[in-house]
C-alpha cells in the first residue's frame, strides 16, 4: 500500500500525505492552542489563569507579528481563537474575584454597590416591607384604645 516514494494514502491510493517537517510544524503549533473550555477554566486557580492570560497573551502578540510579516493564513485565522480564548480567560477570573467578593461580604450590614442587586431604580428607592408597616407610636396607642368593632350580624 505504501511503498511508493511519495507516500500515498491506504484509503485512497491517489491522494498524498505530506510528510515535511513545514507542515508538521504548523498543525504541532495549531494544536497548541486548541480552544479553551470555560470549565476546565473553573477548575483551575486565579494564578494559573492569570499565568495562561499571560501565555495567550504573549501568543496572540506573535501571531500579530506574523500578520504583519505576511504569515501563513493558519496563523490569521488563529488570531480570533485566541482572542476568544482570552475572553474567556478574564471573564472566568473575573466570575471568581466577585464569588470571592460576595464570600467576604455575606451577612455584612453594608455591600460594595456592584455586589447589591441591580433591580430598578425605583424599586430600589422604594420603602422595605417593614418599613410600609411600621406605625408611629400615636397609632399604636390609638389601635389599641380603640379597636376594630366585632359585629354579630352575618350575611
Amino acid at each position: 500500500f505504501g511503498s511508493s516514494p511519495l507516500g500515498s494514502s491506504p484509503v485512497d491510493p491517489g491522494r498524498k500525505i505530506p510528510t515535511t517537517k513545514k507542515s508538521c510544524q504548523s498543525s504541532a503549533s495549531v494544536k497548541k492552542m486548541v480552544r479553551v473550555k470555560a470549565f476546565e477554566l473553573r477548575a483551575k486557580t486565579s494564578k494559573e489563569l492569570l499565568k495562561e492570560l499571560d501565555e495567550a497573551k504573549a501568543e496572540l502578540a506573535a501571531l500579530r507579528v506574523a500578520k504583519v510579516s505576511g504569515g501563513a493564513a493558519s496563523k490569521l485565522a488563529k488570531i480570533k481563537v485566541v482572542r476568544k480564548a482570552i475572553a474567556r480567560i478574564l471573564t472566568v477570573y473575573n466570575q471568581k474575584q466577585k464569588a470571592e467578593a460576595r464570600k467576604q461580604y455575606k451577612g455584612k450590614k453594608y455591600q460594595p454597590l456592584d455586589l447589591r442587586p441591580k433591580k430598578t431604580r425605583a424599586i430600589r428607592r422604594a420603602l422595605k416591607t417593614e418599613q410600609k408597616f411600621m406605625k408611629t407610636p400615636k397609632q399604636k396607642t390609638k389601635a389599641s384604645n380603640f379597636p376594630m368593632r366585632r359585629f354579630a350580624v352575618t350575611m
